[in-house]
């Protein structure tokens, strides 16, 4: 199997040095590292890392979970925070980030492994959730039979577009309404 590769994103350059050390110890490859938000994009961008170990407080005008929000947003690609901070509000912030993991400084060796290994196996689940996702919304919006779906409560959650033909609705109006009141069958008498 092909080496999982990681990007360090720590302003401290020991820390960073002793990170990259223990990551390759490990059996990961470590493709660069960076000390500010926006060398961190730059480099997630360029890299394309599988994960990136990401401290929250670094150099510059922006910190950490900043640069892992931005990161989320243009690459979908996952953070763990390595961090000494845990108080409430730096916790909250996080959260908006998505990280995989949160690991605290000091950290022991083996935590640091198991969150990062449990980070790219839940990676590895999204990406192979998505992919069969795409898969099934091309499936159900090609096929030639209106296909309308409801949650148990009979509220419509999905129209394929002959659906929205024989209905006369667009499925972004119909969504969240009763099926009753977007479909309604009609029988002979």
């Amino acid at each position: 199997m092909e080496q999982e590769r990681i990007l360090i994103v720590e302003d401290e350059k020991i820390i960073a040095l002793d990170l990259k050390r223990r990551l390759e110890k490990f059996g990961f490859l470590v493709v660069g590292t960076a000390s500010r938000a926006d060398e961190a994009i730059e480099a997630a961008g360029r890299d394309r890392p599988d994960l990136i170990l990401m401290d929250i407080m670094l150099s510059g005008d922006h910190d950490g979970i900043e640069a892992a929000t931005q990161i989320l947003k243009l690459y979908r690609i996952p953070v763990v925070f390595l961090t000494a901070y845990a108080d409430e509000e730096t916790l909250q912030r996080a959260k908006i980030a998505e990280p995989v993991g949160y690991v605290l400084k000091p950290f022991k060796e083996r935590e640091l492994y198991s969150t990062i290994d449990i980070g790219l196996y839940k990676s590895r689940v999204d990406r192979e959730l998505l992919r069969q996702e795409r898969l099934f919304a091309s499936i159900l919006h090609s096929v030639g039979d209106g296909i309308i779906s409801t949650d148990a409560e009979g509220t419509i959650q999905f129209m394929n577009p002959t659906a929205e033909t024989l209905t006369g609705w667009k499925e972004e109006d119909a969504a969240g309404k009763p099926l009753e009141s977007v479909f309604a069958l009609v029988s002979d008498p």
